[in-house]
C-alpha cells in the first residue's frame, strides 16, 4: 500500500491495496463508501458516536460531528486503518487508550475541536503515526511522555491552543520529529531540556506567543533547524550565540513583529546559510558585526528606527551588491531623517572591515 500526503491541504490520498478478507458487506448508517469499503466517508452527517468500521478500513473521515469523546476501544475493529480524520468534532477529551488497535494508522487529523484534556495513554499502540494535527484546540498542558509511543512521528501541529510551557520529558520518544508547530499560543518560556529529545528538528515555529526571553537553554540542543520563526513575542534582545548550534542549516529566520531593540554583537556567530530574514516592525537602530549578508537573497527591514551611521555600512554595502534593496528608512541622525538606507550618502563613505589572508596577515 502506497499514501500519499497533500499537507497544505490537510487531506490524504491512499492507493488502496487488495482488500482485507472479512470486510463488512454494508456502509455504516449515514455514510458513504468507496474501494471496496476501504474508505468510509462520514463527513457532516449527524452522527454521535463513532460508527464501527472493521479491519479492511484504510480511510475513516468523520469530520463535522458531534462525537464529544473517543471512548476506549472505539477503533477495535479497525485495525486497518491509515487515516483518521476527526476535525470539528466538539471533541473535549482525548482518554487513555482512545486509539488502541491503530498500529497502522500513520495520518490524525484531530485540528479544530475543544480538547482541553489529553490523558496519560492516549496515543498507546500509534507506533507507526507519522503525521499529527492537534491545532485550534484548548490545550494547555502535555504530560510528560505523552508523545513517546510515536516512534516515527514528523510532524507536529499544536498550533492556536493555550500551552504556557514546554517542560522537559515533553517529547521523549518522538526522537523522528522534524516539524514541530506551537505557533499562537500562551507560551512564556521553553524549559531547559524540553527540546532535548528532538535535536533533529528542521522546521520549528514559535511565533505569536509571549516569551520575553529567548529561550537559549532549551535551543541548545538542537542541530539542524532549517527554519525558525519567533515573530510577535515580545522579546527585546537577542543574546550571543543565539543560533550557533544550527548556524550551518538555518536558511529562514523570522523575527518580525517583536518590539526588538537590539542584538549582542555575537548574535549571529556560526550563522552562514540564512537566505531568508525578516527584522521588519522592530525598534531595531543597528545591526549586530556577527550578521553575514553573503547568503541573504530576502531581507525586510520596514518600520525600524535605524540610525544611519557607519554601524549600518555593511548592509548597505550588500544592498549596493544586490537587486534586493529592502525599505529601510532612517531616523537618525538629524540630517538623514526619513531617507533610505540604500540612498544615505554618509554610510558610503565608511570604511569595510579589514579582511585577513590565508597566512593570516592582514591586508
Amino acid at each position: 500500500m502506497r499514501c500519499v500526503s497533500w499537507l497544505l491541504l490537510g487531506t490524504c490520498l491512499l492507493v488502496l491495496g487488495p482488500a482485507v478478507q472479512g470486510a463488512p458487506s454494508q456502509c455504516p448508517s449515514l455514510c458513504h463508501c468507496h474501494g471496496d469499503l476501504q474508505h468510509v466517508i462520514c463527513d457532516d452527517v449527524g452522527l454521535k458516536k463513532i460508527p464501527r468500521v472493521s479491519e479492511s478500513t484504510r480511510l475513516l473521515n468523520l469530520q463535522r460531528n458531534n462525537l464529544g469523546s473517543i471512548p476506549t476501544g472505539a477503533f477495535s475493529e479497525s485495525k486497518g486503518l491509515i487515516s483518521l480524520h476527526m476535525q470539528h468534532c466538539h471533541l473535549r477529551e482525548i482518554g487513555a487508550q482512545a486509539f488502541k488497535g491503530l498500529k497502522k494508522l500513520i495520518y490524525l487529523y484531530l485540528s479544530n475541536n475543544e480538547i482541553n484534556s489529553i490523558k496519560p495513554g492516549a496515543f498507546e499502540d500509534l507506533t507507526e503515526l507519522t503525521y499529527l494535527y492537534l491545532d485550534g484546540n484548548q490545550i494547555s498542558d502535555l504530560s510528560k511522555g505523552i508523545f513517546s509511543p510515536m516512534i516515527n512521528l514528523f510532524i507536529l501541529q499544536l498550533n492556536d491552543n493555550k500551552l504556557r510551557e514546554l517542560r522537559s520529558g515533553t517529547f521523549a520518544g518522538a526522537k523522528d520529529l522534524r516539524w514541530l508547530h506551537i505557533s499562537g499560543n500562551g507560551l512564556t518560556t521553553l524549559q531547559p531540556g524540553s527540546l532535548d529529545d528532538v535535536e533533529n528538528l528542521a522546521v520549528l515555529h514559535l511565533d505569536r506567543n509571549k516569551m520575553s526571553t529567548y529561550p537559549s537553554a532549551a535551543m541548545s540542543k538542537l542541530r539542524v533547524v532549517e527554519e525558525l520563526t519567533l515573530g510577535t513575542n515580545p522579546m527585546r534582545t537577542i543574546p550571543d550565540n543565539a543560533f550557533q548550534s544550527f548556524g550551518r542549516y538555518m536558511e529562514k529566520l523570522h523575527l518580525d513583529n517583536m518590539g526588538l531593540e537590539k542584538f549582542s554583537d555575537g548574535a549571529f556567530i556560526g550563522v552562514t546559510a540564512v537566505k531568508t530574514l525578516h527584522l521588519d516592525n522592530n525598534k531595531l537602530k543597528s545591526l549586530p558585526r556577527s550578521l553575514e549578508f553573503g547568503t541573504i537573497t530576502n531581507l525586510t527591514l520596514s518600520n525600524n528606527p535605524w540610525s544611519c551611521t557607519c554601524q549600518l555600512a555593511p548592509l548597505r554595502r550588500w544592498m549596493d551588491s544586490t537587486r534586493n534593496r529592502p525599505d529601510a528608512v532612517c531616523a537618525s541622525p538629524s540630517a538623514q531623517k526619513g531617507k533610505q538606507v540604500r540612498d544615505s550618502t554618509p554610510i558610503t563613505g565608511c570604511k569595510g572591515k579589514a579582511k585577513r589572508t590565508r597566512k593570516g596577515t592582514r591586508h
